[in-house]
């Protein structure tokens, strides 16, 4: 006689509901708010808020103010619990299911980050592109309104944290560049993804919701905790780049 049959693992029962399982792949690619998620998906607010709030409460997805607009919210994927998840649920099926392969390294195509003074979010997500691939991609930043020079906690938290040198490296405007061909465009700040211009070749515009560090009470934690969040990001970016997927 067959032993009992468990219940499934929760990621299952949470990934396994169509619908829930098209906001999870919708925000796979980029943060979005309610709305987006709306069209992206089809339904009704009140259906897709619900299921919001159960991917939320099962620690897959999380929410935070716009810093453009107080009134909306951007939700995240996490794709590190994600990633916890998916190898408990293969591990529960088998535990040589649990071993990853690891992402290859990516090489040509372009990335640019912007957001508004590119003084500390997108260099600090370019300083990290780069080192993560060892500079076998095209990467930059550019900022809406640049700020004079980039935040001293930027500078500091790379090199403390990271070991990466920005040397004299400077903000710099989105108009230096025009005509220029990027694969990926990504937005890191709420108030640049709606002034961000169009770029030529038509890349793929991603959005991360990430806070300004600068304007925290604690800017050194604000910073770490920052630097940190791209990095994970990034981490999570590199298999896209490597094999061309559009998620």
């Amino acid at each position: 006689m067959g032993s009992k049959s468990q219940d499934p693992p929760a990621f299952v029962r949470l990934a396994a509901h169509p619908l829930r399982w098209r906001l999870l792949t919708a925000l796979a690619g980029s943060d979005h708010r309610v709305r987006e998620l709306v069209e992206l998906v089809g339904e009704p607010q009140n259906l897709v808020s619900y299921h919001l709030r159960l991917l939320r409460d099962g620690g897959l997805v999380t929410a935070s103010r716009s810093s453009f607009d107080g009134r909306d919210s951007y939700y995240h994927l996490d794709l590190d619990r994600c990633a916890a998840a998916l190898s408990g649920t293969a591990a529960a099926l088998h535990p040589a299911l649990r071993q990853q392969s690891p992402a290859e390294l990516p090489t040509g195509g372009g990335v640019l980050f912007v957001c508004t003074g590119n003084s500390a979010r997108s260099p600090i997500a370019e300083a990290l592109l780069r080192h993560r691939t060892g500079g076998r991609i095209e990467v930059a930043s550019a900022g809406i309104r640049p700020k004079a020079e980039l935040h001293p906690d930027a500078v500091r938290v790379l090199r403390h944290d990271f070991g990466i040198d920005l040397g004299d490296r400077r903000p710099r405007h989105f108009d230096t560049l025009t005509g220029h061909r990027f694969d990926y465009v990504i937005s890191v700040c709420d108030k640049a993804r709606e002034a961000c211009p169009d770029f030529p070749g038509r890349p793929r515009r991603m959005h991360w919701s990430i806070p300004d560090p600068a304007t925290s009470g604690d800017p050194r934690h604000a910073f770490a905790h920052t630097a940190a969040a791209l990095d994970t990001r990034i981490r999570h970016l590199l298999p896209i780049l490597t094999e061309g997927v559009q998620p």
